[in-house]
C-alpha cells in the first residue's frame, strides 16, 4: 500500500528545510526526504559568514541542524535516504524510495547540486588517498604539506583559503589566464602568502604510489608543455552538477540539467511540482537564496493545494 501525503519535499539543505518550515506552519504536515547527505552542501562547509542574523558567523552543519529543528518543531516528518524513482505523469504523484511507494498531491524538489570532478582515471583511484572535493572535510589531514586546488571561481578560492589553515602552500590550478572568482575572493586569495596561482594550466594526471598522492602532472593550455608539481593533496573546486537525474524525462530542464521554473514562481513544467534551491539555480547558488526560494516553493505549493481539489487537477 502506498503512503499518501499532501506534500512531499525531496531534498534537505537550506531550500528543503525552509520549504518544510513554511509548509509545516501552513498545516500541510510535509514529509521530507533528506537524501544521502542530510543538510546538503552546507554540512561540508566550515564557517558561514554571509547568512543574515549571524554577525559572528556560524558553522555550516550547525546552521543546518538549527533549520531542521525549526522545521521539525512545527510538524515536519523526515525520511532518511534518497528518492530512487518518480512518476509525475499521474495524479497523485508517485514517488519511490527503493521498493517503498509514496503518493503526493504536491511536491517540492530541493535536491541541490553535487561537486564536479575532472574525469581522469587517477582521480577516482586516489579518492580518499589525497584527492577530495571537500576541503572542510579533509583539510585537517594535510597539515604541513603542499596541496593543489583545481578551479578559478569562488568555490576554488574558498577551498584554497580554507586549506591555508593546514597546508604550507596551496597551488590554485586554473585553465585560463585570469580567475573567474568575485573580486573580493580574488583579493583574499592573492593577498594570502600561502596561495600561489598556477594559471593557463590543467591537470593531466595525478601522481602517486599505491598509498597516496605525491604530485600532479600539469599541462600548459598555451603551448602544451608539461611539468610536475609535487603536492600531497588535490582538491576539486570546479563547480557543481544539479542532482536531477531521477527527474529526467519527467520535468523540463536546461542543457546542464538545472530544473526550469516559471519565474517569478517556483513552478516547474508539471502543475503541482515546484523546485527550490541550487537544483534550479545555476546563477546564485547561495544559502540565503536557496532558503528564500524554499519559502517561495512552500507558499506556491500551499496555494496550489488550496486551489486544486485532488479530483480536479486542471
Amino acid at each position: 500500500m502506498a503512503q499518501h501525503e499532501r506534500l512531499v519535499i525531496i531534498g534537505s539543505g537550506p531550500a528543503g528545510y525552509t520549504a518544510a518550515l513554511y509548509a509545516a506552519r501552513a498545516n500541510l504536515n510535509p514529509l521530507l526526504f533528506e537524501g544521502m547527505q542530510p543538510g546538503g552542501q552546507l554540512t561540508i562547509t566550515s564557517e558561514v559568514e554571509n547568512f543574515p542574523g549571524f554577525p559572528e558567523g556560524i558553522l555550516g552543519p550547525e546552521l543546518m541542524e538549527l533549520m531542521k529543528k525549526q522545521a521539525e518543531r512545527f510538524g515536519t516528518r523526515f525520511e532518511m535516504g534518497e528518492v530512487t524513482r518518480v512518476d509525475f505523469s499521474r495524479r497523485p504523484f508517485q514517488i519511490w524510495q527503493d521498493d517503498r511507494l509514496f503518493t503526493a498531491d504536491a511536491v517540492v524538489i530541493a535536491t541541490g547540486a553535487t561537486a564536479k570532478w575532472l574525469g581522469i582515471p587517477t582521480e577516482k583511484a586516489y579518492q580518499g588517498r589525497g584527492v577530495s572535493a571537500c576541503a572542510t572535510c579533509d583539510g585537517f589531514f594535510f597539515r604541513g604539506v603542499e596541496v593543489a586546488v583545481v578551479g578559478g571561481g569562488d568555490t576554488a578560492m574558498e577551498e584554497a583559503i580554507f586549506l591555508t589553515k593546514y597546508a604550507t602552500k596551496v597551488h590554485v590550478v586554473h585553465r585560463r589566464g585570469e580567475l573567474r572568482a568575485s573580486k573580493i575572493m580574488q583579493d583574499r586569495a592573492q593577498k594570502n602568502p600561502k596561495i600561489e596561482l598556477v594559471l593557463d594550466s590543467v591537470i593531466d594526471e595525478i601522481l602517486g604510489d599505491a598509498k597516496a598522492v605525491s604530485g600532479v602532472r600539469l599541462r600548459s593550455t598555451k603551448d602544451g608543455s608539461t611539468r610536475e608539481l609535487p603536492v600531497k593533496g588535490v582538491f576539486m573546486g570546479i563547480g557543481h552538477e544539479p542532482n536531477t537525474q531521477v527527474f529526467r524525462g519527467q520535468l523540463a530542464m536546461n542543457d546542464v540539467g538545472y530544473l526550469e521554473v516559471k519565474s517569478p514562481s517556483t513552478a516547474t513544467s508539471v502543475k503541482g511540482v515546484f523546485a527550490a534551491g541550487d537544483v534550479a539555480d545555476p546563477s546564485y547558488r547561495q544559502a540565503i537564496s536557496a532558503a528564500g526560494s524554499g519559502c517561495m516553493a512552500a507558499i506556491d505549493a500551499e496555494r496550489f493545494l488550496g486551489e486544486h481539489a485532488t479530483e480536479n487537477w486542471d
